[in-house]
């Protein structure tokens, strides 16, 4: 049967105004296909556009004249300075910051030292103390180290003192210190003697000097300490 009516199919083509109705069906059809086709690649490219795509940045920055610009990247002239990240909508999503100049940058890096150095010391003094009391009187036993030492240095500058005066003393009776022309030359150990004693007494006025020193500033120090813990333990 199914034979028999595709033989009659073939043997009976559709009339003339049948197959222009056909004809012109497939052509409206591809037609509206190919509008379909146009639109559909519109969109996508203006959804393209509109969206940024993975990876690419779009950069905001403010030109000499203080004209905002946008672009794909940022003017090597305008890199230093501070600028922006954007999105597809001009929304900032991240900022740049300036170009620091060696100085600025010496300079945070000095802040940065001095602020783990605070909280080293504030971290030591909590561990290490449990009272004002306590660090008053290690203070005590410090600076009264540092003053015997004082006292002994003291004492020792002044048998140099002594000793050198009795050598330039003696240094009068031998040339070249003597106004008498027959006077001896001074023996090789009176001279010898004369620059150690000078010697000893600048080394022992510097030792002196450092202790005293030192001593001023362990009592500077322990007066910080102490304002520094009362501050972190609420004390007033």
């Amino acid at each position: 049967m199914a034979v028999e009516f595709e033989e009659y199919a073939l043997e009976k083509p559709l009339p003339a105004a049948d197959n222009d109705f056909g004809r012109h069906g497939d052509m409206s059809l591809k037609y509206l296909a190919s509008i379909l086709c146009a639109c559909a690649l519109l969109i996508s490219s203006s959804f393209a556009q509109n969206t940024p795509s993975s990876g690419h940045k779009m950069y905001k920055w403010v030109d000499a004249q203080g004209v905002t610009h946008y672009g794909d990247r940022i003017p090597p002239e305008y890199a230093s300075q501070e600028g922006a990240v954007v999105n597809s909508q001009g929304i900032e999503v991240s900022h740049l910051e300036a170009q620091k100049t060696p100085e600025q940058l010496a300079e945070n890096e000095r802040q940065r030292l001095d602020t783990e150095r605070r909280a080293s010391r504030d971290k030591n003094l909590l561990n290490t103390y449990v009272s004002v009391q306590e660090i008053e009187r290690l203070r005590d036993q410090r600076l009264t180290l540092l003053s015997d030492q004082i006292k002994v240095t003291s004492q020792f500058l002044e048998i140099l003192d002594g000793k050198l005066k009795k050598l330039r003393a003696a240094s009068m009776h031998f040339k070249p210190y003597s106004s008498d022309p027959n006077a001896p030359p001074m023996s090789d150990q009176l001279a010898e003697d004369l620059v150690r004693v000078s010697s000893d007494i600048h080394t022992q006025e510097a030792n002196l000097q450092q202790k005293s020193t030192e001593a001023s500033n362990m009592r500077g120090q322990f007066d910080s300490d102490i304002a520094r813990f009362k501050e972190l333990k609420g004390i007033h």
